[in-house]
């Protein structure tokens, strides 16, 4: 079990780092990850290396039982490098070079950052790679600076060449004959930057694959450099998620040796649950079960405008829950809190308050729990999945939509708390690779925007073969170019679903749309014509009154259902609790009350009480671990 989090020890002098050992061995830390922003202490000027503080921090770690996750602190190039390479600097939409003052000042393109970048990590590499502390590299940080630099734009055009293949082939994907925008030239084309109207979305869309496949290629030179010097110390990333995020991680899991992720719920209420939930969900998915939480915040949630503090358990329970769905144990940013700096209010282990607060009490609980655990298997595959789709996502940010409302990451979560609230372990699954559908017996895919041909037989093929499968809205809308399939939405699918949509109707959010079945919806609905499916429930009222909002097919010995109106999260609930009874998939634990969580990996089942009552003799914000496969163990 990994469990710790970020040390940062040059920003401490000597006596501090001697407590700092004898705290983590107090709550039963396991590993540090060191060096993440440590760049300008350990190459004070270019070529000049200062190892000796290094040295003694993983030295003393070593002798106090302690285990390094040791960072290539690439992701905060120093003063020095900026100063003597401003075209290493990113430039944004705009144009506008940006200064160093920040992290994440650099630009992944510029050759003088990746020369520098491999330089300090081969020095890293060859001090410590047989260092007794070292259990793993960690390559970088949070992945995902864009930049817009003449540097990118050359880098741009070649990565475009090789996907492509030739003008021609790009100018037929991007629709180049729409607002005279045909290249003749490799040389005409740009990153996309701040034009006078709408810019292209398939050239937005290309750019940002781009993004994702540069900062792969640093990562992988990074790490393939590290393995020259120890191929037996495994090496990872950490993903970080958010809208300006490019980086398609279900792509990149292969290329690490085990998916680390950081995550920040940003809510104060039981939606940080169903977050958590989401992010361990997804993460697991992504590492083929297995993973690990590299960061999140001991006792602070941060909220759109304020850090709220964790109520007591919830740090504990939090931890659990990402442990519970495979994590391979809980690591936070971070340990001490810091004196000064940008984020010197952010959440940590040790607080300014110092080790006599309630936060590293907890985490000293925390610690204990986590060795005491039983032997922990891998979490078993559920029955039930819902798709992620990285570039579906990036497409719906474009402009030019039919509704500024359109929100990717809100659906698919939206489908996920669902199915949370209802019990049903889940799984994710990722149409942008190839798709393994036979283990489930029903798939949720909301706004599946991008539908490859091969990906739409892989669903064509499930529901054939008795899969039950639910989409709707701005799902199989357009090929992965872009282009949009004709013929009317859902164009992937038209066939398996039955239905032909002619219009979207968009609404305002906060409108109200009535079904004949009780259900409620807000801010989008569409004309739905059958076209061998079945009206599973109609619209009450409104300009569409009487048309099919939810339809529902059988296709070969399986269901597609279709599902038009933009429903609330009750209705969504209830909905897919009826797939789920067709489908033959009940909750892990029937009938557990609202707050209360269950959660299976190998023999042991979590029981995370997140309401305010007791449940079954666990108490309110607690838990329990529960060994063997019945429910009765736990009385």
């Amino acid at each position: 079990m990994f469990y710790g989090g970020d040390y940062n020890p040059e920003q401490w002098p000597e006596e501090v780092q001697e407590e700092d050992v004898a705290l983590m061995r107090e709550a039963g830390v396991t590993a540090v990850t060191v060096g993440v922003f440590a760049w300008s202490r350990l190459e004070p000027s270019e070529g000049e290396y200062d190892f000796a503080w290094l040295d003694r921090v993983l030295d003393r770690l070593h002798d106090g039982g302690i285990e390094v996750v040791l960072a290539t602190p690439t992701a905060s190039p120093p003063p020095w490098f900026t100063l003597a390479h401003p075209a290493g600097l990113p430039v944004n939409a705009d144009g506008v070079r940006l200064t160093h003052g920040s992290r994440d000042t650099y630009c992944v393109s510029s050759p003088e950052y990746r020369a520098a970048a491999l330089r300090i990590a081969g020095e890293l590499g060859r001090r410590y790679a047989r260092h007794p502390a070292l259990a793993m590299w960690h390559v970088h940080n949070e992945y995902g600076t864009d930049c817009r630099c003449d540097l990118t734009a050359a880098a741009f055009r070649t990565w475009l060449e090789k996907r492509h293949g030739s003008l021609a082939a790009l100018n037929e994907a991007w629709t180049t004959a729409f607002w005279s925008q045909r290249y003749s030239d490799w040389a005409q084309i740009m990153p996309p930057r701040a034009t006078q109207y709408l810019p292209n979305p398939a050239h937005v869309l290309d750019f940002r694959r781009f993004l994702s496949d540069s900062f792969l290629d640093a990562f992988v030179s990074q790490r393939d450099l590290l393995r020259t010097f120890d191929p037996s110390i495994p090496i990872t990333t950490n993903f970080v998620q958010g809208d300006w995020v490019s980086v398609d991680h279900a792509r990149w899991a292969e290329e690490v040796d085990l998916v680390a992720v950081d995550h920040y719920p940003d809510s104060a209420g039981m939606s940080a649950e169903e977050q958590t939930a989401f992010a361990g969900d997804l993460a697991r998915s992504w590492g083929g079960g297995r993973w690990l939480l590299m960061e999140t915040a001991p006792n602070l949630i941060y909220t759109p405008g304020r850090m709220h503090a964790k109520e007591p358990g919830r740090m504990i329970r939090h931890s659990l829950g990402y442990v519970a769905r495979g994590s391979a144990g809980a690591m936070y940013f971070q340990w001490r809190q810091p004196l000064g700096g940008a984020e010197l209010f952010h959440s940590a282990m040790v607080p300014h308050a110092g080790p006599d607060s309630p936060v590293f009490r907890e985490a000293v609980s925390l610690g204990r729990i986590l060795e005491n655990l039983p032997p922990l298997g891998d979490p078993p595959r559920s029955e039930v999945a819902v798709t992620w789709d990285a570039q579906s996502w990036w497409a719906l940010q474009g402009a030019g939509l039919p509704s500024a409302d359109i929100d990717y990451a809100a659906a698919v979560r939206q489908a996920h708390r669902a199915l949370y609230r209802a019990g049903v372990p889940t799984d994710f699954v990722f149409p942008g690779l190839p798709l393994d559908l036979d283990p489930y017996r029903m798939v949720v895919a909301p706004h599946l925007y991008l539908v490859s041909d091969r990906a739409a037989d892989a669903f064509q093929q499930f529901v054939a073969a008795g899969g039950h499968l639910v989409t709707g809205a701005l799902s199989g809308i357009a090929e992965p170019s872009t282009r949009v399939i004709p013929g009317g939405y859902p164009g992937a699918f038209r066939e398996a679903s039955g239905v032909r949509v002619t219009e979207w109707h968009p609404l305002d959010p906060a409108t109200p749309i009535a079904l004949d079945d009780g259900s409620a919806a807000h801010g989008w609905s569409e004309r739905v014509e059958l076209a061998g499916a079945t009206a599973w429930a109609r619209y009450a009222g409104g300009v569409l009154d009487g048309e099919p909002a939810i339809t529902r097919q059988e296709f070969g010995r399986g269901v597609f259902w279709y599902v038009s109106a933009g429903l609330d999260d009750e209705s969504w609930r209830r909905l897919l609790g009826v797939v789920a009874a067709e489908a033959g998939v009940s909750p892990l634990v029937p009938d557990l009350p609202p707050g209360v969580e269950a959660i299976r990996r190998g023999s042991l089942l979590f029981l995370l009480n997140h309401s305010s009552s007791e449940f079954r003799g666990i108490a309110a914000g607690s838990f329990a671990v529960v060994e063997g496969q019945g429910w009765k163990a736990l009385r």
